[in-house]
This record gives C-alpha cells, sequence and structure tokens, in this order.
C-alpha cells in the first residue's frame, strides 16, 4: 500500500472536498460573466471588420473556494489507529474507533467521503465498462474497440496492465495516484480469486474484480490521510502483516455488503448508469465502515 513512505498524511486544514472536484449532483445554471466596458474605438483600426465595436471581453465567474476545513479533524482517527498498529493488531476497539471516526468527522460522514474518492469512482466506472462491453460484445471487440487488439488471448494480467492507461490515466494528484495503485494491486489480487482468463470473464468475476478494486482504493485512501504508522509501529514485520490484513479485511467485508444491499448486478446497467451505480456503492460502503467500527468499539 505505499505506507512506510515518509508521507505525514492529509493536511486536515485543506478542505473536504477540493474547489476542483466536480459535483456529483445535477449541472447548475451557467452563470453569467461579468460585462467590463470598453470605451467605443475611436477610429476604424478599433473597430470590428462589420464596422462595429469589439464584444467587450468577460470575466468567468469562478466558484468559491471551500471554507479550510478543520486542521485537527484527523487527530482522533490517527492517534487511535496507530494505538491499533502499535497493538500488533490486537487493539480491535483502537480500530473500532479509527474508522468509525475517519468516516464520521475526518471525512464528513459517508456521502462526502466517497465524494473525495473521485478519481478511484471515475477509474471504477471506467473498469466495469470495459469489463461488461467483453462479456457481451467478446474479449477481442472490447479490446479492439480501445485499440489494444495487440492483447487479444493475453493472459489476464498482461491484459489488466494494458488497460491501466484507459482505467487510470497518469494524474499529478494524490488522489490519481490511489486510483492507479489500486488498480496494480487488484491486478495482483487476479489469480487468488480464481480469475485467470480474461477470454472466459464471468459477470460473478466481473462483481469480484469491482469488489477488490474498490476496497484497495479505499483503504489506499484511508491509509494516505490516517494509516502513516501501520508498517512502522508493529514491533515486527509478521505484527505489521496482521495490522493489513485486518484492515483489508475491515474494508472488503464492507464494499461486499455494500455491492449486496445495492440489490443490482453490474451486469445489468446500462452504460449510463455504472457511474450512478459505483458512487452509491463507494458511499454506503463508507456508511457501513462507521457502522462497522461503532460496532467493534461496543463489542468489547
Amino acid at each position: 500500500m505505499g505506507t512506510s513512505n515518509s508521507y505525514g498524511g492529509q493536511d486536515g486544514s485543506k478542505p473536504l472536498v477540493p474547489s476542483w472536484l466536480p459535483d456529483e449532483g445535477p449541472p447548475a445554471p451557467t452563470p453569467q460573466p461579468a460585462q467590463i466596458p470598453l470605451p467605443a474605438p475611436t477610429s476604424d483600426k478599433g473597430a470590428a471588420p462589420d464596422g462595429l465595436p469589439f464584444p467587450a471581453p468577460t470575466v468567468p465567474v469562478l466558484p468559491p473556494i471551500p471554507a479550510p476545513g478543520d486542521s485537527v479533524r484527523f487527530a482522533a482517527a490517527r492517534n487511535n489507529f496507530s494505538r491499533f498498529a502499535s497493538s500488533g493488531g490486537h487493539a480491535r476497539r483502537s480500530l473500532g474507533r479509527a474508522i468509525s471516526n475517519y468516516v464520521s468527522r475526518s471525512s464528513g460522514g459517508s456521502r462526502t467521503a466517497a465524494r473525495r474518492m473521485g478519481p478511484s469512482r471515475r477509474s471504477n466506472t471506467r473498469l466495469v465498462n470495459v469489463l461488461s462491453s467483453a462479456i457481451v460484445n467478446g474479449p477481442a471487440e472490447a479490446l479492439r474497440t480501445l485499440k489494444l487488439g495487440n492483447l487479444v488471448g493475453r493472459p489476464i494480467e498482461e491484459v489488466f496492465l494494458g488497460l491501466v492507461d484507459y482505467v487510470c490515466p497518469e494524474g499529478g494528484t494524490i488522489d490519481d495516484g490511489i486510483a492507479r495503485d489500486a488498480f496494480i494491486e487488484t491486478v495482483g489480487d487476479l489469480a487468488d480469486n480464481g480469475i485467470t482468463n480474461f477470454d472466459t470473464l464471468t459477470v460473478d468475476q466481473l462483481q469480484t474484480v469491482f469488489e477488490l478494486y474498490a476496497s484497495h482504493a479505499i483503504e489506499a485512501r484511508l491509509c494516505n490521510d490516517i494509516g502513516t504508522n501501520m508498517v512502522t509501529f508493529p514491533a515486527s514485520a509478521g505484527d505489521a502483516a496482521n495490522v493489513q490484513a485486518q484492515l483489508t479485511d475491515f474494508i472488503r467485508r464492507s464494499v461486499a455488503d455494500a455491492l449486496t444491499r445495492a440489490g443490482t448486478s453490474i451486469q445489468a446497467l446500462t452504460l449510463g448508469l455504472v457511474a450512478g451505480f459505483v458512487s452509491g456503492v463507494y458511499e454506503q460502503a463508507f456508511a457501513i465502515l462507521q457502522s462497522m467500527g461503532e460496532a467493534e468499539v461496543d463489542a468489547e
């Protein structure tokens, strides 16, 4: 997961949702730009070809800058997660507190937490679309449509790695990196989950790929925000592995439950409905994560 690097985690004072992140709701009416009048031209050189004055330039109306976030909103989640890591994975109550606090306070609730996953959700949508196309139209046609005909008949790991630039276009932000890293992690998990042949991909396997990718993306987001001590705090490599295994299982169970509650087969979705379905699953997964965390606290 890349958690052993020196990155100090998300700065709490930054807005929960950046101003450049597209809104998920219906588009707002286009604001009318402010008009700045110019003095009338004094000669033909200052006039348009038809003799009329050149139109006045416009100043675009930009969205307001979001208010700064709570500078300590990650503190409680980080402290509890560090206690869980220090225990080698035995302090489950600390894990529960860390995750429930992370969703409810650090991320501003499940809906905002899902919105913060914008690049990952978009990548997950593209992944579902191309795999659905492979099932419905055939793998060769799906790959040729993306100008990847050279991958027809190749091993599934090779096919998926060939899809990486389509599914996760490179970008310069941490969020873009999370989306790409989650995809690479998913490729590494294919064989362990019995997904070994792109040419015979099934609907159930498509759902498993979706679950794997969403789980890795959420885990990477959480680790970048509050899990910076996941590797450095445990007393041994075995303890560190136990900490990560428990976190991974915790998150994957939430995604699996969210998919079950969606009540719709991914394969049954039309192209235009996939993005909304993906966003809904992410939001539900974060809500379930919060509930699971609270249950861990109450269980001891």
